[in-house]
């Protein structure tokens, strides 16, 4: 797919990981009237109604489904059913929509969280289905994982030109530190920043410290999405990843020393680690169309912060 000669629609354009997507289709020469974000006080895209009037108010030959009702695992088990259903039905009916208007290709932006609890590791696209997602994120991961299968059924049945990408954890300048609904990172760096303020003796984080995670910076996320939006087109799902995992001891530690924070870490044992470990292979994707990761953990984490710091106030 030439990206400048067509005209993009990116749900979820204004977010963390979209605004990125948006630069790397600008440095592809597609052109800004040519990348369209749908704002939600405009469309709302859980709403049958709305979709329609999305697409038939821009026109889009290509949708890049970024939009996504996410949270950490605090707000993944307070609210498990308004996280399924948005997440459902944005995707459904935006791609019954696209293929209505037969437009050119769609990209879906799965989750990590769609893998089974007790995956091989490293997480290959062929056990994807081999189990049951990590409960206090299998609502969320099981909708946006029927992302998959309606991708695979329409392009049997109607020849439609979907695929589905799996991104591992994100991070990154722009992150949402909000406590309720951040991931890890930002939730620790905002923790360590603000008991280095206090001048807190310690600071108490969730589950053992044992579980694993991969982290992919947003940079190189949106890199690979560029990617596979341009130079695939099949019906397998891809693995968007780093390579590497680390321990959440081991991450609280990093970000303890890279915010200058030096008080105790407490563990809350009676809170959930999640998913035991994660770690994608990611051959697929760099086999099919050339994706991989380039950005050094400590240089991103180091980043993430800086943004941070900068920006807390606001």
């Amino acid at each position: 797919m030439d990206l400048r000669r067509e005209r993009i629609v990116i749900t979820g354009g204004a977010g963390f990981l979209g605004r990125h997507v948006r630069e790397h289709l600008y440095k592809r020469g597609v052109a800004p009237d040519d990348v369209l974000v749908p704002r939600r006080v405009e469309y709302d895209l859980t709403i049958d109604s709305h979709v329609a009037r999305m697409f038939d108010v821009m026109q889009p030959t290509a949708v890049i489904h970024l939009a996504a009702v996410v949270g950490g695992i605090g707000a993944n088990r307070a609210y498990p059913g308004t996280f399924f259903y948005k997440n459902l039905m944005m995707g459904a009916m935006l791609m019954e929509h696209a293929r209505k208007m037969d437009v050119k290709k769609f990209v879906a932006v799965g989750t990590i969280c769609a893998y089974p609890k007790f995956s091989p590791i490293p997480f290959r696209e062929e056990n994807l289905w081999n189990g049951y997602p990590e409960e206090t994120n299998a609502p969320y991961g099981l909708a946006k994982k029927m992302l998959l299968v309606q991708a695979q059924a329409y392009r049997q049945e109607f020849g439609f030109n979907a695929i589905y990408l799996l991104p591992v954890n994100l991070y990154g300048p722009g992150d949402n530190f909000d406590p309720e609904f951040s991931h890890v990172i930002p939730a620790l760096i905002k923790k360590c920043i603000d008991a280095r303020e206090a001048k807190q003796p310690f600071i108490t984080v969730w589950g053992t410290g044992r579980a694993t995670r991969e982290f992919l910076y947003v940079k190189d996320a949106a890199h690979g999405i560029t990617l596979a939006t341009e130079r695939y087109d099949g019906p397998e799902p891809c693995n968007l990843g780093a390579g590497f995992e680390i321990s959440i001891r081991e991450l609280v530690t990093l970000i303890a020393e890279e915010t200058g924070f030096h008080g105790d870490i407490r563990w809350d044992t009676s809170k959930p680690d999640g998913q035991p470990r994660r770690l994608l292979d990611t051959h697929r994707a760099e086999t099919l169309f050339g994706f991989k990761a380039k950005t050094d953990f400590r240089t991103g984490l180091r980043e993430t912060i800086s943004w941070y710091e900068n920006h807390r106030r606001e």
